[in-house]
């Protein structure tokens, strides 16, 4: 891994980047996780790749929501990486891809900055044509995108035609990616912040301490990176001690660190969230004393208070506005992956005033699956 760099260049990708691109999931069964993002979280098929279009060893459906791109990809082949990759991780997120605005002057940032490139943007040090893959914490990349491109123009070999479409219901209206978090080894929190601002060029944003944001299991470090725009990178550790907090049992389950959870925009988080719900999509619960202990909190802001409490969701206030968010249960099997669903209105932290709620519902669901015992 590279460490933080003295003096590194004026130039940085994060100088350079427009957003979020695209997600790539590396998942066991794509076809049935494509159907989950569809039925439950109103994601449209886009395009797909396979042997019917050429390609031997993958299937990829690329999903599309508002601005939102998902391509979820699984094995063919039972000796490929990608086969390998989720028999050690399960289903997840392999890749975080950030649009550029010049891909060859980013790579070349990057490179500078001692970022170690794969794939496209290899030793060879060509300019990659399309993306360039950075290797990140864990077996996670974060992938330099030409911005100009869609997500059909990445992989030429999609196709368009006979694509899986499910009727399950209205709109769900979630509009762009807002922030996507790592987990990463307790530690190494400090490691990886100097990464991603030495070779991405990113900023610290905010910085949480484990006494600031805890319970008896669930405390945490956490570091907020961005690029002072519209790219937006936590990373957390597990405070030493707390040894199953969620941040552990994610690490375990994983088996490494990876992509916690993804945030995803709305502009009305009580239209999306009931019909999420009517979809099927579970979300955890907040402690009963929550709400009341909320409003005393949030003061004098007019909320729709019977319907965030019947759907769940949690509020936050902040000097410049406030934030709605909930979040969903895992999405696969393993204690891992999982998505939140935020509406801001001129907040831009992430639910600070929260936590202490989000981590009991977390541990509920820690202790159903028996995971709360430091010795389990």
């Amino acid at each position: 891994m590279t460490s933080a760099i003295e003096a590194a260049p004026a130039t940085a990708p994060a100088d350079l980047m427009t957003g979020f691109h695209h997600l790539e999931l590396w998942v066991g069964n794509a076809r049935a996780f494509t159907h989950l993002l569809q039925s439950g979280f109103g994601f449209t098929c886009v395009g797909y790749l396979g042997p019917e279009t050429g390609v031997r060893d993958r299937v990829t459906y690329l999903l599309r929501e508002g601005s939102i791109e998902l391509a979820v990809t699984a094995p063919l082949a039972e000796g490929s990486p990608i086969a390998a990759h989720v028999a050690r991780h399960g289903d997840g997120v392999r890749s975080v891809a950030l649009g550029v605005r010049d891909l060859a002057q980013s790579v070349a940032a990057a490179r500078r900055r001692g970022a170690h490139l794969e794939g496209d943007g290899g030793a060879d040090g060509e300019t990659p044509s399309r993306t360039a893959s950075i290797v990140a914490y864990g077996e996670t990349r974060l992938q330099l995108v030409d911005a100009a491109l869609d997500g059909a123009e990445l992989w030429p070999a999609l196709v368009s035609e006979g694509l899986p479409s499910v009727a399950s219901g209205g709109p769900v209206g979630l509009a762009r990616i807002d922030h996507v978090v790592a987990n990463v080894e307790e530690g190494r929190l400090d490691e990886w912040v100097a990464w991603h601002r030495s070779v991405l060029g990113l900023k610290e944003m905010r910085h949480f301490d484990a006494d600031a944001i805890g319970t008896e299991f669930s405390a945490l470090r956490s570091t907020v990176l961005w690029n002072g725009r519209d790219v937006v990178l936590p990373v957390n550790e597990p405070a030493p001690g707390r040894r199953k907090s969620q941040i552990e049992e994610y690490l375990d389950a994983y088996v490494g660190p990876g992509v916690q959870h993804v945030a995803l925009a709305t502009e009305d988080i009580v239209g999306t969230v009931d019909e999420l719900q009517r979809r099927g999509v579970r979300f955890l619960v907040p402690p009963a004393e929550y709400y009341p202990e909320a409003r005393r909190r949030v003061g004098a802001i007019d909320l729709p208070w019977g319907e965030l409490e019947r759907l769940g969701v949690l509020v936050d206030v902040e000097s410049g506005g406030y934030l709605l968010q909930v979040f969903t249960e895992t999405l696969g099997d393993r204690p891992t992956l999982f998505l939140e669903v935020i509406e801001r209105r001129g907040a831009t932290g992430f639910g600070e005033g929260n936590f202490k709620a989000l981590f009991e519902a977390i541990e509920r669901e820690q202790g159903r699956r028996g995971n709360l015992d430091p010795t389990a």
